[in-house]
C-alpha cells in the first residue's frame, strides 16, 4: 500500500476492506494502480487529482507527438526564381517543425514536352534544401507531374 506522498504505509499485503477503511479515515480514496500483479497494487490519494495528473501527462505526451505531417508544395513550370526562393524558405520552416515535404510540379498542356525545364526547377529547390533536409523520393514523374519528396535530417 502506497500513500498519496508517495510513502510505504503499514508496509505490507493488508485486506481490501482494511485498505478502504484506511483510506477513508484520511479522507481520500483507494486506487488500484496495478491490477495484473498478485497482491494487486493500490495507492492511497484523492482521485480527482490523479485524474487530473494523468490528463495533464497525456496532453504533455500529445504535445511531443506532432511533427511527422506530410506537407505539399506546389510548383510549376513556369515559375520564377524569386517565387521558388520564397517557397524554399517557408519549406525550411515546415522542416525545422520536424514535417517531411512532398514537391509536386505540374505540367499543363504542352508544357510536357519541356520535361528537362522540371527537373531544373526540381533540381534547384534540392540544392537549397540540401543541408536541412535528406531525399527520400528523386524527382520521378507520375503523369503530368513531376513528385519529389523530402524529409529533414535527425
Amino acid at each position: 500500500m502506497i500513500a498519496e506522498d508517495g510513502t510505504d504505509v503499514q508496509g505490507g499485503v493488508m485486506g481490501t476492506a482494511k485498505a478502504l477503511a484506511l483510506a477513508k479515515e484520511m479522507g481520500l480514496d483507494l486506487i488500484e494502480v496495478s491490477p495484473t500483479v498478485f497482491p494487486p497494487v493500490c495507492r492511497i490519494m484523492d482521485f480527482g487529482k490523479h485524474l487530473y495528473r494523468q490528463r495533464k501527462a497525456d496532453q504533455k505526451q500529445k504535445a511531443h507527438q506532432k511533427g511527422g505531417e506530410m506537407k505539399g508544395i506546389r510548383l510549376s513550370i513556369r515559375i520564377d526564381k524569386n517565387d521558388i526562393d520564397t517557397k524554399v524558405k517557408q519549406c525550411k520552416s515546415f522542416l525545422k517543425d520536424g514535417n517531411s515535404l512532398k514537391f509536386t510540379l505540374i505540367f499543363r498542356g504542352r508544357e510536357v514536352t519541356h520535361m528537362e525545364l522540371g527537373y531544373e526547377k526540381m533540381t534547384y529547390v534540392k540544392e537549397q534544401l540540401h543541408d536541412v533536409a535528406k531525399i527520400d523520393q528523386e524527382p520521378k514523374r507520375q503523369g503530368n507531374s513531376l513528385i519529389m519528396i523530402l524529409s529533414p535530417h535527425k
